[in-house]
């Protein structure tokens, strides 16, 4: 589910994403599921935005606040 699905792929996927925010590994596998499924609909829990933001600034990820909102994950941008 968007936008929790592209940004934990441009962000090189749920292990890393995992690292970065010290969450369980099952997190990002919830972020990505509905409601019904325990998940959180695709979004990414709002805690977690600047640890992110920060490891895709460091890493010249293309990534911004905005992308955690949009239903699409920003995936219109390059993936870069």
């Amino acid at each position: 589910m968007e936008p929790a699905s592209t940004i934990i792929r441009r962000l090189g996927g749920a292990a890393i994403v995992t690292r970065v925010t010290g969450t369980a590994y099952t997190a990002p596998y919830r972020w990505q599921a509905s409601r019904q499924k325990g998940g959180t609909d695709g979004f990414i829990p709002r805690k977690y935005h600047s640890r992110l933001l920060e490891f895709a600034k460091k890493n010249n990820i293309r990534l911004d606040a905005a992308d955690f909102l949009s239903a699409n994950g920003g995936s219109s941008r390059d993936d870069r």
